[in-house]
């Protein structure tokens, strides 16, 4: 976890260079500004007024920048802080599909039209893919016959988000997206954030949400340092591996950061190893496990299980009870299954993306 201003992630999808704005008026937002963000899942924060939500509308091309350039590489996709959906619209015209829906219904009628293939193109299994996704995002029971004006506030913002996932974009902007729901559609949105697998964006002060991100950025005097890789959550703890990327500046900015959110942040010393996340992860119960020859102090960890081979120290949690382990530590496997748990065997290529994670 470095906290240097300039490093940034290779293979950028996202890049500012030389980036000025300023608002009409003449009030400065960001001057000779420059950001890489590659690809993952980034979190942006930032004191109020530090420019984040104008970042983002840089970002998707909906403010245009007095000097300097944004590239993104592919289609973005943008959800705003502040979201105004028209209360009148359909479900479906919320989501983008209602023409697409409404030829597809045409043809299964009986009018076979060119006009009517053209507008359903590759999207035949729109429908589908509609019901499939607003089922991930916990709105099922929503038919897309009905109206915004019959959804709740949190409701409408996750079909915002719905509609977004539905255009499958290269880059996915969040600004703020769990202002205005409830504990069981912040945690629908979670497991949305976690499942995403292209690049992402969120700004945020919700430290649940952030624990669910690859890196952070900070945003901080018209210059974004980060911190990332270095970070395992459990509980209410935060550890932050302390040597190898991070220094004391990003385990301080960390703590300013997290505490006033409730997180205990607490610097765990990493020597030999880039990562502390390349030593251990942790169970569903928030034992941290660990290959002990990498670990330079077990008794730094509230709760430590030595495993048997590295691989094993290389878990995702799927469930409360079910984790995904390396296919080449079966003894590990054999201590979780001893703890309750069930091992679920991943393959030799998940094992070494989670050393390298």
């Amino acid at each position: 976890m470095s906290s240097h201003p300039h490093a940034q992630p290779h293979h950028a999808s996202l890049t500012c260079t030389a980036l000025s704005f300023s608002w009409p008026d003449g009030t400065p937002v960001l001057a000779d500004f420059q950001l890489a963000v590659g690809p993952g899942r980034t979190g942006l924060i930032g004191v109020n007024g530090s420019g984040k939500s104008t970042l983002l509308k840089l970002l998707a091309g909906e403010l245009v920048p007095n000097e300097g350039t944004v590239k993104a590489a592919g289609s973005v996709g943008h959800l705003p802080q502040n979201l105004v959906l028209d209360t009148g619209l359909r479900v479906d015209e919320a989501l983008e599909i209602a023409g697409t829906r409404a030829a597809l219904q045409a043809i299964e009628a009986g009018d076979p039209s060119e006009e009517n293939f053209a507008a359903v193109g590759d999207d035949g299994d729109v429908e589908e893919r509609a019901r499939a996704t607003l089922d991930a995002l916990g709105l099922g029971h929503i038919a897309l016959d009905r109206t915004i004006g019959e959804v709740s506030g949190g409701e409408g913002v996750l079909l915002r988000l719905a509609a977004l996932l539905l255009r499958r974009p290269d880059v996915l902007l969040l600004d703020e997206p769990t202002n205005n729901l409830d504990l069981y559609a912040r945690q629908r949105l979670y497991e949305a954030v976690s499942a995403y697998s292209e690049v992402l964006v969120v700004v945020s002060h919700d430290r649940e949400l952030l624990e669910r991100v690859d890196r952070i950025a900070d945003l901080r005097d018209g210059e974004v340092r980060w911190y990332g890789g270095d970070v395992l959550k459990t509980g209410d703890t935060v550890y932050v591996g302390r040597g190898g990327r991070t220094n004391g500046e990003g385990v301080r900015r960390l703590r300013v950061v997290l505490e006033p959110l409730g997180a205990r942040v607490s610097a765990v010393p990493v020597s030999g190893l880039l990562h502390l996340k390349s030593a251990v992860t942790a169970l569903p119960d928030g034992t941290v496990v660990g290959y002990e020859p990498l670990v330079d102090i077990p008794a730094a960890f509230r709760r430590f299980l030595p495993v048997p081979e590295e691989a094993g120290a290389h878990v995702v949690v799927l469930d409360g009870n079910a984790v995904l382990r390396a296919a080449s530590a079966p003894k590990s496997a054999e201590l979780f299954a001893e703890l309750g748990l069930t091992p679920v065997p991943g393959t030799s290529a998940s094992s070494k993306s989670w050393r390298a994670a």
